[in-house]
């Protein structure tokens, strides 16, 4: 039984990056098909959701999105958002 939780706890952890991830591939495809203010604001949206997810879910349950400290991630995450926000919002076609 230990067993079992420790499985569903271990892909539980998973799950936070795998969402960010999924956005992301929406994003890329986007881009990919020649929508790409679309595709990238759909990036920033996923550094968002990421800022926001590491923000909130405990240090063991975050897993591939911890890469420091809480408040550096978070920090980075949503700079980075913003950045390329910014960018997709004020290229001109």
């Amino acid at each position: 039984m230990n067993e079992q939780s420790g499985g569903k706890s271990r892909l539980s952890t998973h799950v936070p990056f795998g969402l960010v991830l999924l956005i992301a591939a929406i994003g890329f495809l986007l881009v990919a098909m020649q929508h790409w203010r679309r595709g990238t604001v759909l990036l920033a949206v996923a550094l968002l959701v990421a800022a926001g997810m590491r923000a909130v879910i405990p240090q063991e349950r975050t897993g591939l999105l911890t890469i420091r400290s809480r408040v550096v991630d978070v920090l980075l995450y949503s700079g980075f958002a913003v950045v390329i926000l910014a960018v997709a919002l004020t290229i001109k076609r």
